[in-house]
């Protein structure tokens, strides 16, 4: 396909001029305080919420690669206040406090916006609202239930029929449209990572990267995290390793990693860019199980990801799956599909990542070593605006402070786990053609989905 001739297969956020230097790797014998793992949000915001809640706290972050090279640094920059993966995942979850988790997801995503103003970080970040799309007929009523649910909740939410939708973005293939106006922003997610780290040592947090933490074992009262070069000696730990193997093995078959893929547009013009309207830059998502997610950078681009989800035997993680021609082609195909006045436009970036799924499609949390590890993973997809919520768990979990946020079911509850291999591939394989056979009959959830939906596995968008 001639639109993705050339492409430089780098992640767009991460193929930036104002990305930092490479800090320096952990050597010898450190302690401090609270140990935080990982350099992506997670543990970012971990650092940064620790020194605010305790300025005298010594905290070291350690990162085993660079600061937001993995997921904080390739997807798709959406911001969402939503800590259940949307409102149908938490209806049918934990409905009975869902309007307790909207609250304290809207109280999270101010909590983001007011800490970029407070340390000047420049993320791009610009509350537009989010818009679901319906590019199906049985979307339609969908989308009808969710909008009457959501203003139930005390959500400011708008349903867009085929034409006021269309006066809001051309395109053929949306049917109606579902305007969450306060519940999504968006940005550039290397720079949040960038800049939530550098706001972090501003505290007084030491940052240090290639430091791999290749095991965790008593200390004492704390505990040590090994590197190849150095040890750490913490009272407390905070593990924010998401996708990447646990050093909990308890955790591990919580968690699966699943490759998700995206490309980004040449800028448009202005003509280009009077052709599809979308003059509120909103971020989009379609309805179906395999579903595409798409917004515009600042520099006036289109990011077009999602769609296929993939999963390697064994859960491997290799920098091998983090391209896929024929998903990009597949996406580009789909690009076109939804904005034909846009033919002739060239992708300039392509890429892939990991994403940390679990059963429930969204993040649980726990602690370990009589209390002094606290842990938050299983994001799925949610993790730019959750990961901060997740900080303040695990922080609240090492405290040993009940808050409104602890005594949420959701906090307090784990996922089923994943089956062993082979069971867990075959079963992942099943379900995915079954959701795509759903997608193309008008969402009808066959047997398998069924049972998958009764016995609590999430496989839905």
């Amino acid at each position: 396909m001639l639109a993705l001739n050339d492409v430089a297969m780098t992640p767009y956020w991460l193929d930036d001029p104002d990305r930092p230097a490479t800090r320096a790797p952990l050597t010898g014998e450190l302690s401090c305080d609270l140990a935080v793992v990982g350099g992506g949000y997670s543990g970012l915001w971990t650092a940064l919420i620790a020194k605010e809640r305790s300025p005298g706290l010594d905290v070291v972050l350690v990162e085993g690669d660079r600061i937001g090279h993995a997921a904080s640094g390739r997807n798709g920059g959406f911001c969402s206040a939503s800590l259940t993966h949307g409102l149908g995942n938490g209806l049918r979850r934990w409905p009975d406090e869902l309007g307790e988790l909207e609250r304290l997801g809207a109280e999270n995503l101010a909590a983001i916006e007011a800490t970029l103003s407070r340390y000047d970080i420049d993320c791009h970040f610009e509350r537009t609202g989010g818009l679901d799309v319906a590019t199906a007929p049985h979307h339609v009523e969908l989308l009808r239930r969710h909008a009457a649910a959501a203003r139930g909740l005390g959500a400011d939410v708008d349903f867009l029929d085929a034409g006021a939708l269309r006066d809001e973005i051309d395109s053929p293939a949306f049917l109606a449209g579902l305007w969450d106006r306060d519940g999504t922003a968006l940005l550039h997610p290397a720079r949040l990572a960038w800049g939530l780290a550098a706001a972090a040592e501003r505290l007084g947090v030491r940052v240090f990267e290639a430091s791999r933490v290749t095991r965790l074992s008593r200390s004492g009262a704390g505990i040590a995290l090994h590197t190849a070069e150095g040890r750490l000696r913490a009272a407390k730990v905070a593990l924010g390793t998401n996708v990447f193997p646990s050093l909990l093995r308890r955790t591990r078959p919580y968690v699966v990693p699943v490759y998700d893929y995206a490309l980004v547009t040449e800028p448009l013009t202005e003509e280009q860019r009077a052709s599809i309207g979308w003059q509120r830059r909103q971020g989009l998502s379609d309805c179906g199980n395999q579903f595409h997610y798409f917004r515009q950078t600042r520099d006036n681009r289109i990011l077009w990801g999602g769609y296929d989800a993939v999963y390697h035997f064994g859960g491997r993680l290799r920098p091998s799956y983090e391209h896929r021609q024929e998903t990009y082609k597949r996406l580009a195909q789909h690009f076109f599909t939804t904005f034909p006045q846009l033919d002739g436009l060239r992708f300039t970036h392509a890429w892939g990542g990991a994403i940390d799924t679990c059963t429930r499609f969204s993040a649980f949390f726990g602690t370990a070593h009589r209390g002094r590890v606290a842990y938050a993973a299983g994001f799925t997809g949610l993790g730019v605006g959750a990961t901060r919520f997740g900080a303040e768990v695990m922080l609240d979990l090492l405290a040993g402070t009940e808050t409104a946020r602890t005594r949420t079911r959701m906090v307090r509850e784990h996922p089923l786990p994943f089956p062993p291999e082979p069971v867990r591939w075959a079963g992942v394989q099943l379900t995915r053609q079954a959701m795509i056979s759903a997608d193309a009959n008008g969402g009808h959830r066959n047997l398998w989905l069924r049972a998958m939906d009764r016995i609590g596995f999430g496989f839905d968008s």
